[in-house]
């Protein structure tokens, strides 16, 4: 296996919390419905995910967020769940696997993400 694709993202808490204030629907926007009941600061870490799994694909115009969920796995380690359009791209690179890695301390959130194959 080979390192195909890594993103990094890194979210300030409080300027989330803002735009989801502004941006009403920014949330069903963005969000699946099995992501939108955690709390501000994991749904900052999940939105570190999406735009750092974006980047690991080279942020090609035309995914759409609601194709990338990020939920927890055994053991509450988190996982991405892709389909449609982000599942096209990581088939088309040749991605077997993505690992994510999720933080947030002190006001930051964090995401990174490898793509395997």
């Amino acid at each position: 296996m080979a390192i195909l694709g890594l993103g990094i993202d890194v979210v300030e808490i409080s300027r989330f919390e803002d735009a989801l204030e502004r941006s009403p629907g920014f949330l069903e926007r963005v969000f699946t419905p099995a992501e939108r009941h955690l709390g501000h600061a994991s749904l900052a870490a999940n939105w570190a995910a999406k735009e750092a799994l974006a980047k690991a694909l080279g942020a090609p115009a035309g995914l759409s967020w609601q194709d990338c969920e990020v939920l927890r796995g055994p053991g509450g380690a988190p996982v991405l769940e892709v389909s449609g359009t982000v599942a096209e791209r990581v088939a088309a690179l040749g991605m077997t696997s993505l690992h994510v890695s999720l933080s947030h301390d002190a006001g930051i959130a964090s995401a990174v993400v490898i793509g395997e194959g």
